[in-house]
C-alpha cells in the first residue's frame, strides 16, 4: 500500500495519529526568495516605501502564517510552536530577498509545514507590499532546509551547487 502518512488503508486522506509518539524538541528551517527590480530592492532597503517597513511587515506575517499553518493546511496538526523567527536579508547581487524561517517547539509531530508556511506567507507578503511598483517580482525557491528531532531524527539539504 502506500508509503504516504496521509492515506489510510481505504486510500483515504486522514489526519496522522501522533497519540503515540514520543515528545521531543523539533525545529525545521525553510527558505524561500523573492526575486524584482533593483529598484524596488533598494527601495526596501532604504525604507522609503510608503506602506512602511517591508521587512518587518513580512516577518510579522510570516510568525503569524507558522501559528496558523493547520487552518491553513488541511491535514496538519495545531501545533504549540515555541519559537519561530524569520531572517530577511537583502541579496542585492541577485536582486532578491533571501527570508529563513526557523520554527520550534516540544511536541509529538515535525514543524517542517510550519516553517514552509512562514517563509512563503513572508514573500508573499513582501509581493503584496511592493507590487504596486513591481509586478513582475517572482517567488521561488521555497524549500526545507534542516529538520531535527522525533524519530527520523536530523536531515539537512544538499546545497544547490552539492545537487547539481
Amino acid at each position: 500500500m502506500s508509503q504516504l502518512t496521509h492515506i489510510n488503508k481505504s486510500g483515504q486522506a486522514e489526519m496522522v495519529d501522533v497519540t503515540e509518539k514520543s515528545v521531543t524538541q523539533r525545529e525545521a528551517t525553510a527558505e524561500a526568495t523573492i526575486t524584482m527590480l533593483p529598484e524596488t530592492l533598494q527601495l526596501i532597503i532604504d525604507g522609503g516605501h510608503k506602506k512602511g517597513d517591508v521587512f518587518a511587515v513580512a516577518r510579522l506575517a510570516g510568525v503569524q502564517a507558522a501559528k496558523k499553518c493547520s487552518d491553513l493546511i488541511p491535514l496538519c496538526h495545531p501545533l504549540m510552536l515555541t519559537s519561530i523567527k524569520l531572517d530577511l536579508e537583502a541579496d542585492k547581487a541577485n536582486n532578491r530577498v533571501l527570508i529563513r524561517a526557523t520554527c520550534k517547539l516540544a511536541g509529538q509531530t515535525g514543524v517542517e509545514m510550519e516553517a514552509l508556511t512562514a517563509a512563503s506567507v513572508a514573500a508573499l507578503t513582501i509581493y503584496d507590499m511592493c507590487k504596486a511598483v513591481d509586478k513582475g517580482m517572482a517567488i521561488g525557491d521555497i524549500r526545507l532546509l534542516e529538520k531535527s528531532g522525533g524519530k527520523s531524527g536530523h536531515w539537512q539539504a544538499q546545497s544547490v551547487s552539492e545537487a547539481e
